[in-house]
């Protein structure tokens, strides 16, 4: 298994986007995401990914020459139009001017509309804490959750994230998950393995516990602590759909299917200054002092270090450098 920088992940990969497809600045925006979920451990968003994004270029799934369209149709909401593009670059348009908004306005909204898969909120969170702001961000997916207690599915996995900054261009918390038990792609990593999944990951088609991998894809995850977790997957839902104009999952094919229509998927942002109350950095103290004192315990996000150089496995380095020469994935 070859150990690769992360310099040449995120070379490697915009080589891939380009050859495919993607304009420079776009391909160069998703290039740093992959690059950083390496970085932190998180293949399923990282060199997993890349193929899909390669064979959607080809077939127009994904718009890889898009330029986002930026609104501000009020002093504290920012729009952007993905134009079924990428939602890196989409959000790297709409940043800047939802930060002036939030500072301007104490709290501001950044809706990314018409986008492909975001792949990792927790990416996009994290941006914004360093600039300062608190960052609540959530986003859907194509369906794979029924209702507790039903067969049908309604929605995806629907992940929430949220970034605290620390005052000093860092991050003091973060959590990024999804409201199902597990995110998909460990249910398709695992088949792709052989191997089964733990019980309580997912039901089968007929609503019975299973540990295929197999049977949960033709049937349903199941959301965290039941009907908790939906609660807080529907709401992602209804903003992530509501207040973008993207599709609701019901609607959206499989993500990583080469073909079909764009994703067409919403993210919402909710940008908070906690500069305008006057205790939050010692409220903030406080609690992570209260938690640190715990032998074992610590902040969510802390502790977490970057990797560089990274393992990649042989078969995955390898099909990403035929990408990035223009092979078909």
């Amino acid at each position: 298994m070859p150990q690769v920088t992360l310099d040449e992940i995120e070379t490697i990969t915009k080589q891939a986007l380009t050859r495919h497809g993607a304009a420079e600045w776009i391909a160069e925006e998703v290039a740093r995401a992959v690059r950083k979920a390496e970085a932190v451990g998180n293949r399923i968003c990282g060199l997993y990914y890349l193929e899909s994004y390669c064979q959607q270029l080809r077939t127009g799934r994904v718009k890889g020459d898009a330029e986002p369209v930026v609104s501000q149709p009020r002093p504290g909401v920012v729009q952007v139009d993905a134009k079924y593009g990428f939602a890196q670059p989409a959000f790297a348009r709409g940043l800047p001017q939802a930060i002036g908004a939030a500072q301007l306005n104490g709290t501001a909204t950044l809706a990314i509309g018409h986008a492909h898969t975001c792949t990792s909120l927790g990416y996009f969170t994290e941006q914004i804490a360093r600039a300062g702001m608190i960052a609540l961000g959530m986003t859907n997916a194509s369906p794979i959750v029924a209702p507790p207690g039903g067969k049908t599915r309604v929605i995806g996995t629907n992940p929430i994230a949220f970034s605290v900054p620390d005052g000093a261009g860092g991050i003091a918390m973060q959590f990024d998950q999804s409201t199902t038990t597990v995110a998909l792609g460990k249910i398709t990593m695992a088949k792709a393995a052989g191997e089964k999944i733990p019980e309580g990951w997912a039901v089968d088609k007929d609503g019975n516990p299973t540990t295929d991998p197999e049977a949960a894809l033709q049937g349903s995850l199941v959301s965290t602590g039941g009907y908790k977790g939906w609660g807080f997957g529907l709401m992602a839902e209804i903003l992530a759909a509501g207040m973008t104009g993207g599709v609701l999952s019901q609607d959206v094919k499989p993500l990583k299917a080469p073909e079909g229509a764009p994703h067409d998927l919403g993210q919402f942002y909710l940008l908070i200054d906690p500069s305008v109350s006057g205790a939050f950095p010692d409220r903030l103290r406080q609690l992570a002092e209260a938690i640190n004192a715990e032998d074992g315990a610590r902040m969510p996000g802390q502790g977490k270090r970057e990797a560089d150089p990274v393992d990649v496995p042989d078969a995955v380095w390898a099909l990403v450098s035929g990408l990035a020469r223009g092979e078909a994935g």
